[in-house]
């Protein structure tokens, strides 16, 4: 079984290209799951259900849904073999900006849409520099000098993944990305031991514990203060 995990900002697009990239898959007689983490909320499993396309979902609660999805991995890893798929898709929230659910040695692949902002790929981080490839969406929207603009910023923030432009309405360039994602010479059985490829935030305070107070007197643990004076700035 081979195994992909795809993650970007909500609303990105992330469920739709997933849906027609399954599409192209399938014609090819590939058998393809997905799992959804999210964060509270999520009704792309009823989605995935109304395609034939078998589904679990997972949501974290409280929890931050990166921190959640390498907790239970192995486990969804577990699921799909039993469900004898040719390919698991997972497919994170990427609501922690600075997390990055990808794992060495398993193609990553990071959705971000033009409507974001030209200055978004500077802000992502981890999920985008370290993906191996970017799939950019909602350029039916904008204009062509709009879609090179994101384009070359998001090839200056990572210059080695594979960028692509790929409509999640109409399915266009998803079959491009189908051909991307399954290896017949790939297969994970297991990712116990595997490492991720960048370490989640090293954080844990009061508030991480369930502190609601808000004052010095309440922060406790991995805290950082804000520089405000008049020629400082926060870095």
């Amino acid at each position: 079984m081979n195994l992909v995990t795809i993650s970007g900002p909500p609303s990105s697009g992330k469920t739709s290209v997933i849906l027609k990239t399954i599409g192209a898959l399938q014609k090819r007689g590939l058998s393809v799951g997905v799992v959804k983490f999210d964060c509270l909320y999520t009704d792309d499993d009823i989605l995935y259900k109304k395609a034939g396309i078998p589904v679990k979902k997972g949501l974290s609660g409280s929890l931050c849904p990166d921190h959640y999805f390498v907790s239970n991995i192995e486990e969804v890893v577990k699921w799909g073999i039993k469900e004898n798929l040719d390919l698991l898709i997972t497919e994170s929230a990427g609501l922690c900006n600075r997390c990055s659910p990808y794992i060495k040695d398993i193609k990553a692949i990071c959705v971000i849409d033009n409507l974001s902002g030209i200055n978004t790929p500077k802000k992502i981080g981890p999920m985008l520099k370290s993906a191996d490839i970017v799939v950019i969406t909602k350029g039916d929207i904008v204009s062509q000098a709009e879609r090179e603009v994101f384009s070359s910023r998001v090839n200056s923030v990572n210059p080695k993944a594979v960028t692509m432009h790929i409509n999640g309405l109409t399915g266009q360039g998803a079959f491009e990305l189908s051909t991307l994602l399954y290896d017949e010479e790939t297969d994970t059985s297991t990712v116990k031991g595997k490492k991720l490829r960048f370490s989640m935030p090293s954080a844990l305070c009061s508030y991480c514990l369930g502190e609601t107070r808000i004052g010095e007197d309440y922060q406790m643990g991995n805290v950082r203060k804000m520089k405000l004076g008049d020629d400082e700035d926060d870095k």
